[in-house]
């Protein structure tokens, strides 16, 4: 055996620095399993919260980071998969590297007009948009949606599925560069989160409020229940501006108001859910009802540029890395 291949990894935590393209082994499949050769990977914020030593890691030093990726298989131990299919996956450790072993049930098979860099780039965000939509709450026709973050790679994809269903979408940004960015996603407003944003909410809504609310931020929990309506739902799923104050259970009668909890490890529990939920989506993209951006493109060997990239928050696009 004995044979090497290139991965992106880090021995410490700390900032891009600790990230290092070194030699490593090749890994070998067991039963049940398949050695893809990586043509395209999704660099996500996850990556960048494992490397600073506050996510959850699997396995020793060097860490191989990424869970997010499409190529080619190479070897099959599957009666599933044969070796030349083309395929994805978006929960899978040790993604940063030129091979990775993937077991069946995580396999994602690409139909022909999905490109591996697509693939790369809608998986992880647009599932999560997909459960979000579908599953936390249902979106229907003439809601009022509001989405926290709608710039960025969920946001943007939300945005574009809301809209599909005929919804009325509000999209949020800290940044005025990005308003743009929520308005070519399909939203019908764009407003920045500041410290009029609540009465901007009401003044396109109507006294009422929203339907629903999508908070990623964390810290901004009690300000969606107050633009959300009686009645409506507040969805959870992320924490980037820090953790949300604790929920009254008491408000949440009073209001009749429901805060529901979402993350996507929940709702990719088997083939079948990888397989249907991705399926949507890549008809979405065929029909072109869901576009993405022109994706940022870094060779894997750069990784260290790749997460300042996409620390600095520049960007609307998805970062990929390339073998």
């Amino acid at each position: 055996m004995g044979t090497k291949m290139n991965a992106l990894t880090f021995s410490k935590f700390g900032g891009p620095e600790v990230m290092e393209y070194i030699r490593v082994n090749k890994p070998v499949p067991g039963d049940g399993e398949i050695l893809v050769e990586t043509k395209a990977i999704g660099l996500n914020y996850a990556d960048i919260y494992r490397r600073k030593g506050n996510y959850h890691l699997k396995g020793e030093p060097p860490y191989i980071p990424g869970y997010e990726a499409a190529g080619i298989i190479v070897e099959s131990k599957s009666e599933r998969f044969k070796i030349g299919e083309r395929v994805a996956f978006a929960d899978v450790p040790f993604a940063n590297a030129e091979y990775v072993i993937v077991p069946e049930e995580h396999v994602i098979p690409l139909p022909d007009p999905i490109s591996f860099e697509i693939a790369a780039s809608l998986l992880l965000q647009g599932l999560t948009a997909h459960y979000l939509s579908n599953d936390s709450f249902k979106i229907k026709k003439n809601d009022w949606v509001l989405v926290h973050a709608a710039s960025g790679g969920v946001g943007q994809i939300l945005c574009q599925i809301a809209k599909s269903k005929q919804a009325r979408v509000i999209g949020l940004t800290r940044s005025s560069e990005k308003l743009a960015t929520i308005l070519d996603s399909g939203a019908d407003r764009a407003i920045l989160l500041d410290e009029n944003w609540k009465n901007r909410v009401f003044e396109i809504t109507g006294p009422k409020g929203v339907d629903v609310t999508y908070d990623s931020v964390g810290a901004t929990l009690m300000d969606s229940f107050e633009v959300t309506k009686e009645t409506g739902t507040v969805v959870f799923y992320g924490m980037s501006g820090g953790d949300p104050e604790k929920v009254d259970p008491r408000m949440l009668m009073d209001t009749s108001k429901t805060l529901t909890g979402g993350d996507l490890w929940g709702y990719l529990k088997n083939s079948e859910q990888r397989i249907s939920r991705s399926k949507t989506l890549f008809d979405m993209i065929v029909k072109g009802s869901l576009k993405l951006k022109e994706p940022v493109k870094f060779r894997l060997s750069e990784g260290r540029q790749a997460h300042e990239y996409l620390e600095s928050g520049k960007s609307s696009s998805k970062v990929l890395l390339i073998p």
